[in-house]
C-alpha cells in the first residue's frame, strides 16, 4: 500500500501538467507515493502526451466533468492512506510533499494540510481564506472590494490552524476520508475547497497551513480560460443554502443578483 496518492486534474493544460509530474519526480519524495491524473476532455493534446509517462495512472474523460467530479475519480482508485489534491499548474519544490505527509500524519485532529503557494518569481501568494459571509458579498458586488473570500497570507512562518487552505495543494488525511468523505461534486471549478473545509470543521478535525511546504502556482492557468467571476459566484450559491441556512441563502442570491445588475448599468 502507498503511503500517499497525488492526484492532478488536467483540462488543457499539457504543458503545466507535464512540468507538474516532472516536478514530482525530480522532488525525490521519500514517501511511498502513486501519481493519479485525471484529464477532463482534454482537446490540445494533453492525453497523448501523458499516456507516454509510465509512473503515472491516467483516467480519461470524454469531457469536462468539473474538478470535484475528477477529484473524487482519482481519490476512488488511490492505493494511498493520504491523498495530496495537486492543481495541474502547481510545481513541488523539493522536500514539500514530505513535509505535509510529516506534518499531517504527526498532528493529531489535522483533517486538511495546505502548502504555502508561491507565484512564479518566487513571491508568497495568498494561500489561505476566510468563510465568506453576507458581508463579504456586499462588499464584492456592491462596493466592489475584491476577494469575496478575504484570501490572505498568515503573518507567521510556523504551521497555523485556519478556516480555509487553498486547494492548489491539498492534503486530506486518512481521519478526514472517513468521517467527511468525498469533495461535494455540486461545486464544479470553485469553492470545492472551502466546502470541504467547512464539512471538516463540522466533523471535528482541523485545518492547517503549512509554510515550509513550498509549491509554485500558475495562480488560475488551469482554468482562466472558461471560468467568468459569476461563474464562481454559481459555485459558492449552493453552500449558502447548507450552511447558512434557506432565508440567508436567499438574502445572498439577492445581493449576487442584483450587484451584477448594477454593475452592468455602469460598465
Amino acid at each position: 500500500m502507498k503511503d500517499l496518492s497525488i492526484v492532478i486534474v488536467n483540462w488543457n493544460t499539457k504543458e503545466l501538467v507535464l512540468d507538474c509530474i516532472n516536478s514530482i519526480i525530480e522532488s525525490k519524495t521519500k514517501v511511498k507515493y502513486e501519481i493519479i491524473v485525471v484529464d477532463n476532455g482534454s482537446t490540445e493534446g494533453s492525453v497523448e502526451a501523458l499516456r507516454k509517462i509510465k509512473e503515472i495512472k491516467l483516467i480519461e474523460n470524454k469531457e469536462n466533468l468539473g474538478f470535484a467530479k475528477a477529484n473524487n475519480q482519482g481519490i476512488k482508485i488511490a492505493e494511498g492512506k493520504y491523498i495530496l489534491l495537486l492543481n495541474s499548474d502547481t510545481k513541488v519544490k523539493r522536500g514539500s510533499i514530505d513535509k505535509l505527509y510529516k506534518f499531517a500524519k504527526e498532528k493529531a485532529g489535522a483533517g486538511v494540510v495546505g502548502s504555502r503557494l508561491l507565484n512564479p518569481d518566487g513571491s508568497i501568494q495568498a494561500s489561505c481564506f476566510r468563510f465568506p459571509t453576507i458581508i463579504s458579498a456586499i462588499n464584492e458586488y456592491w462596493l466592489g472590494q475584491r476577494g469575496l473570500t478575504a484570501k490572505y497570507i498568515p503573518d507567521n512562518s510556523t504551521p497555523t490552524q485556519v478556516d480555509v487552505v487553498v486547494g492548489a495543494s491539498f492534503l486530506i488525511t486518512p481521519q478526514a476520508i472517513k468521517k467527511v468523505g468525498l469533495l461535494d461534486e455540486r461545486f464544479f471549478f470553485f469553492f470545492e475547497d472551502l466546502d470541504y473545509c467547512r464539512r471538516v470543521y463540522k466533523e471535528g478535525l482541523k485545518v492547517y497551513y503549512l509554510p515550509e511546504s513550498e509549491v509554485v502556482h500558475y495562480h488560475g492557468s488551469s482554468i482562466r480560460k472558461v471560468v467568468t467571476k459569476d461563474d464562481s459566484w454559481r459555485s459558492l450559491i449552493p453552500g449558502s443554502k447548507i450552511y447558512h441556512g434557506i432565508i440567508k441563502h436567499y438574502i445572498i442570491n439577492f445581493i449576487i443578483w442584483s450587484g451584477q445588475k448594477w454593475q452592468k448599468l455602469f460598465r
